[in-house]
């Protein structure tokens, strides 16, 4: 009891050491137009801690750990989950996450965790009020098929279709007006002789001499 009393006592008077924490600020929106973004996480951190780990988590429950990246003092490593293109970047006091070929489906609220590994006591930030990442729906643009003839070569071709079309319509008019005169010639000179009627068949005269009446000679 006396000992607890001397320390208590002396407690008061010893001064208080530093806590060990960690403190993590984000940007509150980013607006992802290209599918690709980048997220920096800065922190502050007043420890002892030589080796580090800092992870991307996605949604309000921080459920989906989209990449890592870890370092001590001699080493660097990092790893993604193989349904995001992310990449993590550390630097002096912030950390970066790159992200890239986002689609709209993956717009949510992401949470930076980072975590003092080692030597102990093993500390991590408290939850941060996170980034919304808003990654917009890219329009999808229709090209009309293009022609693989040149415009010029079809303007050509049209153009010397319509010629020789032109050129065959007048042809076949000209024929057409010279077989019409043709026709109207031979109508004109057609042989007028008379011929013998049929009934008669004297052959003493050509078919082509009337026939005399002689009864007029008779009475």
């Amino acid at each position: 009891l006396i000992l607890y009393f001397i320390n208590k006592c002396f407690s008061h008077f010893l001064p208080s050491l530093p806590e060990n924490k960690i403190l993590v600020a984000q940007r509150p929106l980013l607006i992802v137009a290209n599918k690709t973004a980048t997220l920096v996480c800065n922190y502050t951190y007043n420890g002892t801690g030589k080796e580090f780990r800092a992870s991307l988590h996605k949604g309000t429950d921080s459920a989906v750990e989209v990449c890592f990246v870890s370092w001590n003092t001699t080493k660097i490593s990092s790893n993604s989950n193989k349904e995001f293109n992310c990449q993590g970047i550390h630097d002096k006091y912030k950390v970066i996450f790159k992200l890239w070929n986002m689609s709209a489906d993956q717009t949510d609220i992401y949470f930076c965790k980072i975590e003092a590994m080692y030597p102990p006591p093993y500390v991590y930030n408290e939850k941060s009020n996170g980034t919304v990442i808003h990654v917009k729906e890219t329009p999808i643009q229709i090209q009309e098929p293009q022609s693989a003839i040149p415009l010029w070569i079809m303007v050509a071709v049209t153009g010397v279709l319509a010629f020789y079309s032109m050129l065959i319509t007048a042809v076949f008019i000209n024929y057409w007006q010279k077989s019409k005169k043709n026709i109207y010639h031979q109508s004109d000179y057609m042989n007028m002789t008379p011929r013998h009627p049929p009934y008669q068949k004297n052959k003493g005269y050509p078919s082509y001499v009337p026939t005399r009446d002689y009864t007029a000679y008779r009475s």
